[in-house]
């Protein structure tokens, strides 16, 4: 081989499947809340939770770096926000199920780990002159 690496589609990769699988959740949540509980809490924790894969979708289709990193540094915020603050109060009111509350914490750690992990790939590929796709 050359020693480039295969370009990998964006919906092979395992970190945007889990920022669609947790999305899916947040969608099955959101759908079933009144119109009153989707304004004042489901649509800011539906826009968080889906901005995790539109940034790593983003991030993953620019060339430089820094424009990479920029975008993955949001997704990372925005699982921060969407799990540790929206659906945390959604549990904690009664929104969220026991058995969606173990599948969202199944998601988020790993998901975690792989955008931290895809955050510093991107970094330390500046230093081979690569483009950071991963």
């Amino acid at each position: 081989m050359d020693g480039k690496k295969n370009f990998i589609p964006l919906k092979d990769l395992e970190i945007y499947q889990l920022s669609r699988k947790l999305s899916a959740i947040a969608w099955e949540i959101y759908s079933r809340l009144s119109y009153q509980e989707k304004k004042t809490w489901g649509d800011q924790m539906l826009e968080s939770i889906d901005s995790v894969g539109a940034n790593i979708a983003e991030g993953y289709g620019r060339y430089h770096y820094l424009e990479k990193m920029r975008f993955y540094f949001i997704s990372r915020a925005s699982l921060s926000e969407g799990k540790e603050h929206w659906l945390d109060l959604g549990f904690e009111r009664g929104q969220i199920s026991q058995e969606e509350w173990d599948q969202i914490c199944a998601i988020h750690k790993p998901l975690q780990i792989k955008l931290n992990n895809m955050i510093s790939k991107t970094y330390e590929s500046k230093k081979g002159g690569e483009n950071g796709r991963n």
